[in-house]
C-alpha cells in the first residue's frame, strides 16, 4: 500500500480549544463522514464518550489524558506536563502511533512539544507556522511565519521560503510557486537588517521573485509570502480584524437604506456567501508547523465543528503527501550547489 493509500492515523487533542470536547468531536464525525482515516481522541474517555454517538465508537481510538493545559498557562510548561491531552497527542506521532496530529489548544504549547518532542526535519533550524490567506483571484496565498518564531535571522527566512514553496507544491498543487519576501517596497534595495540579508539567501530558491509588500498577499500576485514570526502574527491579526470590520461596516450601511436592504437580500446568497467563504478561517481549519518531523496542525482555540473538520482534513493531506522528503530534497540540493562554488 503506497503512501497516499494507506490509512492515515490523525491524533486529536479532544480537551483543547475554548469550547471544551464537544466542537471537536463533532468535527471529527464530520471528517469521518467524508474521509477514511482513523481517528485517535487523547482526553478524558467519560467526557469523549458523553458526547459520542455509538455509532461512531468503535471507529476510534481513546487514549486517556488526565490533565489539560490552560491557555492562560507557560507554554514552557507543557514539557513537563506529561499528562496532558496535547502531550500525549504529540507523543503518539513521535512514537509513530499517530502520522499527524490537531489541537485547537494552547498554540505555544503544542508547538513546543512538537519542535521538541517530534523533532526537526534535519535541515531546518526552526519550525515556521503557516496560513492560507485570500486573494482576489479567488485563491490562497501561503504566509510563514504566522507566530512561531518571533526573533528570525536571515537563515530562517530562507528555510520558510524553501518550505513554504515545497508545501505549495505538493499540499496546495501549485506546479510553479511564486515566493515573495514581505517588505516595505518592491525594490531589492527596500527592507530592514533582516530582510536585506535574506534577500540573496533567498534567491536560492527556484520560485523567488523578490521583494513583496503586503497588499500583494491579497491580490494573487505570488503563492508563497515570507516574513518573520513577530511580523508574520501582527499581520494575520490585522486582517483578521479588517475582515471584521468590513462585514461589520457593510450591515450598519444596510440597516441604513432600504434600497440596500433590497440589494443585500438579492445578493445575500451569492455574493455575500461567497465572500464570508473565503474568509472564514473555519474554512481552512488550522495552521501546519512546517519544519518538524511529522504533522502538527494548530487550530483557532475558538474553532467550531467545521474549523476541526477542516484542520483534520490538512492532517491528512500533508500526511499522504511527500512535503517533508521534498524539503529536505531542496535544501540538501541548495547546499551542494553552495559547496560547488
Amino acid at each position: 500500500m503506497g503512501q497516499r493509500d494507506r490509512e492515515i492515523r490523525v491524533a486529536i487533542d479532544a480537551m483543547g480549544g475554548d469550547y471544551g470536547p464537544e466542537p471537536i468531536i463533532e468535527g471529527c464525525i464530520q471528517a469521518m463522514e467524508e474521509r477514511r482515516f482513523r481517528p485517535i481522541l487523547v482526553g478524558d474517555p467519560d467526557a469523549i464518550l458523553s458526547i459520542m454517538p455509538q455509532y461512531y465508537v468503535e471507529r476510534v481510538e481513546i487514549v486517556e489524558a488526565s490533565d489539560v493545559i490552560d491557555m492562560h498557562e507557560q507554554a514552557t510548561n507543557a514539557l513537563r506536563r506529561k499528562d496532558s491531552s496535547i502531550y500525549k497527542a504529540v507523543e503518539l506521532v513521535r512514537e509513530g502511533k499517530a502520522d499527524a496530529v490537531v489541537s485547537a489548544g494552547h498554540s505555544g504549547a503544542t508547538m513546543t512539544l512538537a519542535t521538541l518532542r517530534i523533532g526537526r526535519l534535519p535541515h531546518i533550524s526552526k519550525p515556521a507556522l503557516a496560513t492560507l490567506m485570500p486573494h482576489v483571484k479567488d485563491g490562497k496565498t501561503l504566509v510563514l511565519d504566522v507566530g512561531a518564531v518571533v526573533d528570525c535571522k536571515a537563515q530562517n527566512l530562507y528555510e520558510f521560503g524553501a518550505m513554504g514553496e515545497v508545501y505549495a507544491q505538493e499540499v496546495m498543487g501549485i506546479e510553479a510557486p511564486r515566493v515573495g519576501l514581505l517588505s516595505n517596497g518592491e525594490e531589492d534595495s527596500k527592507g530592514n537588517e533582516l530582510t536585506k540579508e535574506a534577500f540573496p539567501l533567498l534567491k536560492k530558491i527556484p520560485g523567488f521573485k523578490g521583494n513583496v509588500e503586503g497588499r500583494d498577499i491579497f491580490n494573487g500576485s505570488v503563492d508563497v509570502v515570507v516574513t518573520d514570526g513577530f511580523t508574520g502574527n501582527i499581520l494575520l491579526k490585522t486582517s483578521e480584524g479588517v475582515a471584521e470590520a468590513i462585514f461589520t461596516l457593510m450591515r450598519q450601511e444596510i440597516r441604513k437604506s432600504l434600497p440596500a436592504k433590497i440589494g443585500a437580500l438579492l445578493m445575500k446568497k451569492k455574493v455575500f456567501a461567497r465572500l464570508k467563504k473565503q474568509v472564514d478561517y473555519a474554512e481552512y481549519g488550522g495552521a501546519p508547523l512546517l519544519g518538524v518531523n511529522g504533522c502538527a496542525i494548530v487550530s483557532h482555540g475558538s474553532s467550531n465543528a467545521k474549523a476541526i473538520k477542516n484542520a483534520i482534513f490538512q492532517a491528512i493531506n500533508f500526511s499522504r503527501s511527500d512535503v517533508n522528503q521534498k524539503i529536505e530534497d531542496l535544501l540538501v540540493a541548495s547546499a551542494k550547489e553552495e559547496e560547488g562554488k
